[in-house]
């Protein structure tokens, strides 16, 4: 019970609880006792601050260790006699030890601490029935079993050793590895860093993850499924024939999903020029605003890219049954361009078409340009089973036409201040667990294809504008200026710096970037939401059909560009993760690079072989430009970094 100051037992040398701790009264005053605690602390407390255990007299502390004053007990055999009723704390010193004296009350009060037998107070306390001794006695042992297997993980991986035991106690690791959990005991009672890039360390050490696991795309809260959903059939509408003309969807081999493709013939109102032909997979003919696929779409921004394979914006069934060449007829939104001599936009005409389109890659296309005789013909003709000998002269006239078309545009372009960086970019892919970085060159071919589909975006935009029909318009401000820019590489990574983030709007204003007066991104509405929803437009306005308003399409935009964002940024992590393992996979590897920026004795290098950016000390003053040869030497993935040295 709380000692009062009436208390005759509370005097000095009593025993007395402070703060749950033994504690031995000095001197008792009206309204304040002076007490010492164990480690010999005197202290001056209210008589309500403590507890009496027993009046005493209590002479030292050592009384109260074992052995120093308490007598071997019977605890079980006073549970027996109490159990289920209650008693007190002299009645149960009596019982477990024969006798109160303050060693059985400290005695008694511990057993109280314990709590497996009896609970309480001092006043009052209540022996334990036997169901709930034995329930207590299970938790304690599993408790017990639990904190041995606890103590034998933490023991196996403090020595970097993995057990399938251990999945258990990992699981928390692995969620946050994955930015899914905020922290972890295990790192903590590791006494490692409580990070997602700490535990991805660790997983590493014990082999819970292979180098092969990239965790970027989960950490942004990625879906990595393609959506399953069914899909109404293709409308029933007029479509315009348009399979008379020769039609290329060009794109890196191993694509798996076409959806833009173009033609070239001759102006029918026979002015100079030509008319430029961009057919796009009419992917809004199945997927209309407000329908299950369009809010799945919206929800993901665009189709998610990675070595490892890809994670679709719509349902496959979409690119199977609209993807331009995967059939002998392909349904189209076609743009028809009449192009000036100077190829500049004069007219744009928008159909629902059907297409017949032969797909390409790149380095087929190029090698058609570069054909130059019969003998070359015929061997690109053997080695691509969809290039008919009788077309291929064709092809390769229109081929070149196209490239044409495109070079006068390129002009035209820079004329508007467009900047054409020439960084160099590679394709990462990852080929049963080995991953494969192959450079990309400037083709011809690409750029062939890259200027079509500007081409169409400007026209888009103007027809659009010309119509009042709202669209999502990509804009871009000039970039910052770079004063005294070098040549080569380290310029243009000057001038990468200045550039300024692209936007989506709903008012039409320049893509400086481009140099082009307006812009509306609509060749891939299989892979951007906003692609889609400038076709939705286009089909509603040819329809005759109500049309998404400005607030609508603001809320689209919104909801697409942070999604796309997401969607860029895990794109960008997966590329150096997998280029890292690369690295680990060549732990030989070694290469150029050139420098790009200085500071102080630090260099910033691009690697071309490998598109990736490294700070690092050189031996020697190597100018802006210079090549280095160098060689990995440590690879820390979970921070994403690799570290070179000079050979």
């Amino acid at each position: 019970m709380l000692a009062q100051e009436s208390s005759p037992d509370l005097r000095p040398h009593s025993l007395v609880l402070y703060k749950q701790d033994a504690a031995r009264v000095l001197e008792v005053g009206r309204k304040k006792i002076e007490i010492e605690r164990a480690g010999g602390e005197r202290v001056s407390v209210r008589h309500k601050d403590v507890e009496l255990l027993h009046p005493g007299p209590l002479r030292s502390f050592s009384e109260l260790r074992p052995g120093g004053g308490t007598p071997p007990g019977e605890v079980r055999v006073a549970w027996e006699l109490l159990a289920g009723a209650s008693t007190t704390l002299p009645e149960l010193a009596e019982l477990a030890y024969e006798k109160y004296t303050p060693a059985t009350a400290w005695a008694v009060w511990q057993l109280l601490e314990d709590g497996l037998y009896f609970q309480g107070t001092a006043e009052e306390i209540q022996a334990r029935t036997a169901e709930e001794l034995e329930e207590e006695q299970a938790t304690r042992a599993r408790e017990a079993a639990e904190q041995a297997a606890w103590d034998a993980f933490l023991a196996r991986a403090g020595a970097g050793v993995y057990s399938a035991e251990d999945d258990a106690f990992l699981q928390e690791v692995e969620a946050l590895a994955l930015k899914q959990y905020d922290s972890s005991r295990v790192l903590r009672d590791m006494e490692r860093e409580e990070s997602p890039e700490g535990a991805h360390a660790l997983l590493l050490e014990l082999g819970y993850w292979r180098p092969e696991e990239n965790p970027h795309p989960r950490r942004v809260g990625l879906p990595l499924e393609s959506p399953a959903l069914p899909l109404p059939p293709l409308p029933d509408e007029a479509r315009e024939d348009l399979t008379h003309l020769p039609a290329f969807a060009i794109d890196d081999s191993g694509s798996s999903d076409p959806d833009d493709a173009l033609s070239v013939e001759p102006r029918p109102d026979a002015l100079p020029g030509v008319r430029l032909w961009v057919h796009v997979a009419d992917v809004a003919a199945l997927v209309p605003p407000g329908s299950a696929a369009d809010a799945i779409a919206r929800e993901r921004g665009a189709s998610l890219y990675l070595p490892e394979g890809t994670v679709h914006m719509l349902p496959p069934a979409v690119t199977d049954r609209l993807g331009l060449g995967l059939a002998q007829r392909s349904p189209s939104l076609s743009f028809a361009i009449d192009l000036s001599e100077m190829g500049e936009i004069e007219g744009v005409r928008v159909v629902p078409a059907e297409v017949r389109v032969q797909r390409l890659t790149y380095a087929e296309a190029d090698a058609l340009l570069h054909a130059e005789s019969q003998l070359e013909e015929a061997a690109l003709q053997a080695g691509n089973a969809g290039l008919r000998a009788d077309t291929l002269a064709e092809t390769r006239r229109d081929l070149r036409l196209l490239a044409q078309i495109a070079a006068i545009r390129h002009e035209r372009r820079a004329q508007h201040g467009a900047v054409d960086l020439q960084l160099p970019e590679v394709k990462v892919r990852v080929v049963d667990g080995e991953v494969v970085i192959r450079p990309l060159p400037p083709l011809r071919s690409r750029r062939l294809v890259l200027e079509g589909m500007l081409a169409a975006g400007e026209a888009v935009a103007t027809y659009a504008l010309e119509n009042e029909i709202p669209v999502p318009f990509a804009t871009q401000d000039p970039p910052d200026p770079v004063e005294d820019a070098p040549q080569g590489l380290a310029g243009e990574f000057a001038r990468l710096r200045g550039f300024k983030r692209g936007v989506a709007s709903t008012a039409p204003a320049p893509h400086a970037g481009l140099g082009l007066p307006a812009y509306t991104q609509a060749t891939s509405p299989m892979r951007r939401y906003l692609d889609l929803v400038a076709h939705q437009q286009l089909r509603a306005f040819l329809a005759g059909a109500p049309l998404l308003d400005e607030q609508a399409l603001l809320e689209r935009i919104g909801a697409a560009e942070a999604a796309r964002s997401d969607v860029r940024y895990a794109e960008r992590l997966a590329n150096s993760h997998w280029t890292l393992v690369y690295l680990l996979q060549n732990p030989g590897w070694e290469g150029d690079a050139v420098v790009v920026d200085q500071f102080g004795q630090r260099s910033k290098v691009i690697i071309p072989e490998l598109a990736l950016e490294s700070q690092l000390y050189l031996r020697r003053n190597v100018p802006l430009n210079g090549t280095v040869r160098l060689t990995v030497s440590e690879v820390d993935l979970p921070a994403r970094r690799a570290y070179f040295r000079e050979l």
